[in-house]
């Protein structure tokens, strides 16, 4: 029961208990005491009150002798069944509600879309979703033994105290010793900051290197979440086309304060940016001051070839800030990211990140260490690399046999991006493929055009089983053939 229902005079003559029990028989007539919960116990309330057990008991005593309340053998005292018809809340006359909306601040200048998921995607049968995994891929029990032992020392300093802004010491050694040397990325302690998600350390740069008047060149068609957080800390955003060989380097980056780049799977067509743009890139930036941001959401999932090396470790200025991401391959909903890049940088974010969240949960950055120092993690990674191979190749064969045109998709990533006929309109294919249950994402909304092309569609392969890949694209396929004739 709140302190507030009952208020006790000590200056009045009028005893004690005679006053918590007037307070009691009141709350339990207006209806403020809730006569289906349990009441407060005599110690409870004696402590509440700063009073002795004796005085609320003989409270309670009188009550019950009047019928109000009710004792139950085990269970506690309770407002008696007889009385709650007679219960009501008290009117009240109405407050003037406060105008929120007046006082939000909003952001006006950001009228880019969204991207959308459904809360209830997993129930659907064919959810072709990117950005959503396979639960059952999950590491589960590896998982959990990592989080009990993160909670007994020597790691319980680490996992439950405040860190103030300091990250995990044995998480940073194995970003250093084993999973940034495998993208050609060398780095020290201090030029890494733990994030909750890439989101974050996107967010942290955003605030440490723009304002309003700043110019972000980015990928288009690109990364829309990028683009909000941009967009909201005052940017102006520079489009810079795709094609096959990635990103289309411009002439000059004179002016241009930040570049976005997916360079290893383009978000969101999945191709690759080659080695001579990357190289072309690094001389632009060397020339003019542009501060390079590499978004590599998803190295990790490559199926053909040998993965091409990260800008980061192309980089001999120090331009290039690396994002890195563990929630593609764990789980989104662990959070968990980190920013590589020079001192001054990592301790300017850290400064920024201390306080707005202080630090990421230190229970999941010990336990994720101790995955990755177990060995556990690599071969986690393994194993789901070749689960979503064989997904890859499902889908590919798939989309070659039931759509009617030919794909040929990058041997990477968690999903496939599809251009059909001018005609096709993915906005109304992905209404109709909703209905049969299957889960696709509109391309349009990745494009900077006021008038975006409508024939583009993503397909994530991640999150179905391999068993639902081919009926469920057998079902999209026929609903494009339908609609490109006309039905």
């Amino acid at each position: 029961m709140p302190r507030t229902l009952i208020e006790i005079d000590r200056t009045s003559g009028e005893p004690l208990y005679r006053q918590i029990r007037k307070a009691l028989e009141h709350g339990i007539a207006v209806g403020t005491i809730d006569a289906e919960r349990r009441l407060p116990s005599s110690r409870e309330l004696a402590r509440e009150l700063s009073l002795s057990r004796n005085t609320v008991n003989a409270a309670y005593q009188e009550l019950v002798a009047e019928g109000f309340v009710e004792s139950r053998e085990r269970q506690g005292i309770f407002v008696n069944r007889e009385m709650r018809p007679y219960c009501a809340v008290e009117e009240r006359p109405p407050a003037e509600r406060f105008d929120w909306g007046a006082r939000l601040r909003g952001h006006p200048e950001d009228r880019l879309p969204h991207i959308e998921k459904l809360p209830d995607w997993a129930d659907y049968p064919y959810p072709f979703l990117a950005g959503q995994v396979d639960l059952r891929a999950f590491p589960a029990r590896d998982w959990s033994r990592a989080l009990n032992e993160a909670l007994y020392q020597p790691h319980a300093q680490y996992s439950l105290q405040d860190s103030i802004a300091a990250d995990d010491p044995l998480l940073v050694e194995m970003l250093c010793r084993q999973l940034l040397p495998a993208r050609g990325v060398e780095a020290t302690p201090d030029e890494i900051l733990v994030t909750v998600g890439s989101q974050q350390g996107l967010d942290l740069l955003s605030r440490a290197l723009l304002g309003t008047g700043s110019t972000v060149a980015v990928e288009d068609p690109g990364y829309l979440d990028a683009r909000h957080i941009f967009v909201r800390a005052g940017a102006r955003l520079l489009p810079l086309p795709v094609t096959a060989a990635g990103v289309v380097p411009p002439a000059g980056l004179a002016g241009v304060d930040l570049l976005h780049v997916t360079p290893s799977h383009h978000h969101p067509t999945n191709v690759t940016l080659s080695i001579g743009r990357r190289r072309e890139l690094l001389s632009l930036v060397r020339e003019s001051g542009t501060v390079i941001v590499e978004d590599d959401y998803d190295s990790e999932f490559r199926y053909q070839g040998s993965p091409t090396p990260a800008l980061k470790g192309l980089d001999s200025t120090g331009q290039v800030v690396y994002l890195g991401t563990f929630s593609k391959f764990l789980a989104p909903g662990l959070r968990m990211g980190y920013v590589v890049g020079s001192r001054e940088l990592i301790r300017e974010l850290r400064d920024l990140r201390r306080y707005s969240v202080r630090h990421p949960s230190g229970h999941i950055q010990r336990a994720l260490a101790l995955l990755i120092q177990s060995g556990e993690y690599h071969r986690a990674v393994r194993r789901y690399r070749g689960q979503l191979m064989r997904k890859w190749e499902a889908v590919t064969a798939a989309v070659n046999t039931h759509l009617p045109w030919h794909t040929t998709p990058s041997p990477g990533g968690v999903s496939l991006w599809m251009t059909g006929p001018r005609e096709l309109d993915c906005r109304r294919l992905v209404e109709l493929a909703q209905r049969r249950g299957v889960l696709i994402e509109r391309g349009d909304i990745y494009f900077l055009s006021g008038q975006p092309p409508l024939n583009h569609f993503r397909i994530g392969f991640a999150a179905p089983q391999v068993r639902a890949i081919d009926p469920g694209i057998s079902i999209l396929g026929g609903l494009v053939e339908r609609m490109l004739a006309g039905a």
